[in-house]
């Protein structure tokens, strides 16, 4: 089995942004997710929360997020996005947040949708806290991703 390396770091160990100028572009797709963990009083007040509409906010929040990712972390490449959503999905313990990022590019757009679902728990967080300061933030991994030299990824049930 050949052994992996880092993709970040070149050949003598020093920090490097990979080069993907040989790269084919490819449509390819990243869906994400984050869970914000919350007590049931919080969830019953969501539809009243002074703040506003939480869901809403946090959907621009994680749009907004998913388009700055390569200025939030350092060796990721700048994407042109073509499309990105955020959606959520309300349980009886808290909030599924599920982020889709979209591009048409060398390089893949996983770091977009975590960024954004990342981002968008977070605001959720944010919005709810007044409540209840035990809210939690867990699971933040990629579901699935399509395109590329690597072709496709689609998580497996939690082991």
């Amino acid at each position: 089995m050949k052994k992996q390396k880092l993709s970040h770091y070149d050949d003598a160990g020093a920090v490097s942004m990979v080069d993907v100028s040989a790269k084919a572009v490819t449509s390819r797709t990243a869906i994400a997710r984050a869970y914000v963990a919350m007590p049931a009083e919080v969830i019953a007040a969501l539809p009243q929360n002074k703040k506003g509409n939480p869901f809403e906010i946090a959907r621009i929040a994680g749009i907004s997020a998913a388009k700055k990712t390569s200025e939030l972390i350092p060796l990721c490449h700048q994407l042109p996005l073509s499309h990105v959503a955020v959606e959520f999905r309300l349980d009886p313990a808290g909030v599924e947040v599920t982020a889709t990022a979209r591009t048409i590019a060398q390089t893949g757009v996983e770091m977009e949708a975590m960024t954004a679902a990342a981002v968008a728990a977070l605001t959720i967080y944010d919005m709810t806290k007044a409540l209840n300061k035990s809210i939690e933030i867990r699971e933040i991994h990629l579901l699935e991703k399509t395109g590329g030299k690597s072709g496709t990824f689609r998580r497996g049930p939690a082991k």
